[in-house]
């Protein structure tokens, strides 16, 4: 019997069949989970940056976090380095135009993603929720991390504070070519002047393959949709996910029964406490059916949990900024990684074993006590799912 590592349905060709997209070769990766030591490790090759910056990112506020960025983008841009943003509309709603205008003084050019128009104002449940970090064209970071103080850990009154539990991955090699290039097509999307700098990074020595998977249209919602299903379905060994927000549709709950039937370990990790209580509501009311079907599923017990990851077998592993809610599958631009790779799988393994230590496990029997005022709360919410 082949090794899982090396099964027939997460082969390379079978993958890029179903997403339609091709790996890029030869990528060194590494992954932020630490808070603070995520945003030092992005500012610091910020730092280094020689010609060109692109940063795209839901959320981009005005607090000591985002001034400190700011900060050093202002820099940059005052040495003569390109530098880009995109933050998305609705996100960034409360970051002052005078923000924004301090950076664009020093030279730095920025646009709004997703802005709300009179002419169609249901546009606006549409965002871009990706988190992109583009350095020279070499190096790339993507994930669930926005820029503000809770993803950090920040703490005005420097008392010891932690940031939200969340997950980046910082890439070198071929694939921050291909994020450059997707970056780019936002930028004119969005009214950007052409950005004329252009890269070709070498592939890293041992490297992994890296398939982006970036969504900003409902073609690549349903290919993105179609992968993670597709991923579910044909895992034989194990499943666990991680998500900050879970509004599951009747073909999740199923695909996930269905693994649970053949045998799969399916974990499912949420947040204990959360920043959404409407969506957090929803998506317990289908917690009792999923612990019928033997899906295990805990309840993280510290900081918030922001993280949207997911590993099928130790295998293949997906991480970025899509939730499994409606929101993120059916309407936001949203930006992922996938990593065919078995050494990558177990750290990430490692990571959500490490994560388990944090959490409570959900037992049926407990589950079926809970009080009704809970229980009528969930159901008030689940029938909003799809707006939340």
């Amino acid at each position: 019997m082949k090794p899982v590592s090396e099964a027939a349905h997460f082969s390379r060709e079978n993958i890029e069949k179903v997403y339609g997209t091709g790996f890029a070769d030869g990528n060194r990766v590494t992954l932020l989970w630490k808070d603070k030591e995520a945003f030092r490790t992005i500012f610091d090759f910020i730092r280094q940056a020689k010609k060109c910056v692109c940063l795209e990112f839901y959320i981009f506020r005005n607090d000591e976090t985002g001034t400190e960025l700011a900060e050093i983008l202002r820099k940059k841009a005052m040495e003569g380095v390109g530098v880009y943003i995109i933050y998305d509309h609705f996100g960034s709603l409360f970051t002052p135009l005078r923000f924004w205008r301090h950076l664009m003084e020093a030279g730095v050019q920025i646009r709004a993603s997703r802005p709300f128009k009179w002419a169609s104002p249901f546009h606006y449940v549409h965002r871009d929720h990706r988190k992109l970090i583009i350095i020279d064209g070499e190096r790339a970071f993507t994930g669930g991390l926005n820029i503000a103080n809770e993803y950090r850990g920040y703490s005005v009154l420097r008392k010891r504070k932690k940031g939200w539990r969340d997950t980046g991955i910082f890439l070198e090699g071929p694939i921050a070519k291909i994020l450059f290039d997707n970056f780019k097509r936002s930028w004119r999307i969005w009214k950007g002047a052409p950005i004329q700098y252009d890269v070709r990074p070498n592939p890293v020595e041992r490297g992994v393959p890296v398939l982006p998977i970036f969504a900003s249209s409902a073609k690549g919602r349903r290919y993105m949709r179609k992968l993670i299903y597709y991923s579910i379905a044909n895992s034989q060994k194990s499943i666990f996910l991680t998500t900050a927000y879970f509004t599951p549709s009747r073909r999740m709950l199923h695909v996930l029964e269905d693994a649970v039937s053949r045998g799969v370990d399916v974990r499912l990790l949420l947040p204990g406490r959360t920043d959404v209580s409407a969506a957090h509501y929803a998506g317990r009311a289908f917690f009792a059916r999923l612990l019928k079907a033997g899906v295990h599923i805990y309840s993280y017990g510290g900081e918030i949990l922001h993280a949207k990851t997911a590993v099928f077998d130790e295998a293949w592993s997906i991480i970025g900024s899509a939730n499994l809610d409606f929101q993120s599958l059916r309407r936001n631009d949203e930006g992922n990684v996938g990593i065919r790779d078995s050494g990558f799988g177990r750290k990430m393994t490692g990571l959500f074993d490490e994560d388990l230590q944090k959490s409570e496990r959900i037992r049926p029997e407990i589950w079926a006590k809970r009080p009704v005022w809970e229980k009528l709360k969930e159901y008030f919410f689940a029938l909003f799912r799809r707006r939340l």
